[in-house]
């Protein structure tokens, strides 16, 4: 079975969706002035200039999810930016947005609209996270067909140390990697369902916990100011394995027992791999913080799971394994081919 799951990361990392957009970014400057500080991350970190204070940005939106459901997409929007921000260790400020749509004067788009902003709305008013501003593009279709609805929500965040800050890559050996927030194996409006499983219309986004959304962010941003965390990643398009690839280095991966992960948490191995739950986070942990970061998840009530441990080279599922250098050639390849010339 752990061959059979390596096999399908192979081919979701290889996805439009999931494949690296390197070659496209590269193409220009994005390092003006030197203030740029990350790009490869949850968020960008933009320095504001002449100070070590920085801003996270972000912008996301995840159409299927829209489509299948306007109000619960466009709150998952919301909170995949605040989710985002908080993986950097920025507290997230507010958000604009640019809300994608169709033609309004059919129902079913005006529908869309309503319910996305009424997602949106309540996202907002719970985290405390306010809309700045924002526009519309509308009418957009082609033969009387109209795009995935897309409220896309861009954030802003504020890192008021610069020292004190997550990245998104594994750093050392034998870091313990640990989930934050509750795994479920949601694979219903996945990228895995629709690409890999060619089921389509799926009326059942994941659901959106405002309440664990809130304070599983909380927490991330207190281990990040409190020195314990520098390494997090959100978990979200192409659910937990997709994370822990893009997590890993050039020369560092990771080590991770599916088959007794899958029946403790009494989770199908595909599922628990590829369901897109949200509120989740993927932490590495040096081990001579692992006592204090457990008696912290154990004092503000946050669900934890040790997931495996970082190791040279390759990703490891139970008995299968490969080479970090295989999966990277795999998820560049798609836009170089198509566009390089």
């Amino acid at each position: 079975m752990s061959q059979k799951i390596i096999e399908i990361l192979k081919q979701m990392i290889a996805l439009p969706d999931l494949a690296s957009k390197k070659w496209v970014y590269q193409q220009y400057d994005s390092h003006v002035m030197n203030d740029t500080i990350a790009t490869n991350g949850d968020a960008a970190i933009i320095r504001v200039h002449g100070t070590n204070k920085a801003l996270a940005l972000t912008s996301d939106c995840t159409p299927r999810y829209v489509e299948s459901d306007p109000e619960i997409g466009a709150m998952q929007a919301v909170c995949e930016t605040y989710r985002n921000i908080s993986a950097t260790g920025a507290t997230p400020l507010a958000i604009t947005n640019c809300l994608n749509f169709g033609n309004p004067e059919k129902p079913k788009i005006m529908g869309q609209i309503v319910k996305s902003i009424k997602g949106i709305n309540k996202a907002c008013e719970f985290l405390s996270y306010p809309v700045v501003s924002g526009n519309v593009s509308l009418y957009n279709e082609t033969n009387g067909n109209a795009i995935n609805p897309t409220p896309t929500i861009a954030g802003v965040g504020l890192l008021k140390n610069l020292k004190k800050r997550a990245d998104s890559k594994f750093t050392d050996i034998n870091d313990e990697i640990f989930v934050i927030g509750k795994l479920k194996g949601h694979l219903d409006c996945s990228i895995y369902q629709r690409d890999i499983l060619k089921i389509a219309n799926s009326n059942n986004p994941p659901s959106i916990d405002l309440v664990q959304e809130k304070n599983n962010s909380e927490f991330i941003r207190n281990l990040v100011a409190d020195d314990i965390l520098t390494i997090c990643h959100d978990i979200s398009d192409g659910g937990l394995l997709v994370s822990l690839f893009e997590m890993s280095s050039n020369k560092i991966g990771c080590e991770v027992d599916i088959d007794n992960l899958s029946k403790n948490l009494a989770i199908n191995q595909e599922n628990l791999c590829f369901g897109e739950d949200q509120s989740c986070y993927v932490v590495a942990i040096n081990l001579d913080k692992i006592e204090l970061f457990k008696a912290k998840a154990k004092q503000k009530n946050i669900e934890i799971q040790r997931i495996g441990k970082t190791i040279p080279n390759y990703i490891s599922i139970s008995d299968s394994k490969i080479s970090i250098e295989e999966l990277k050639e795999l998820n560049s390849e798609l836009f170089e081919n198509a566009f390089a010339y």
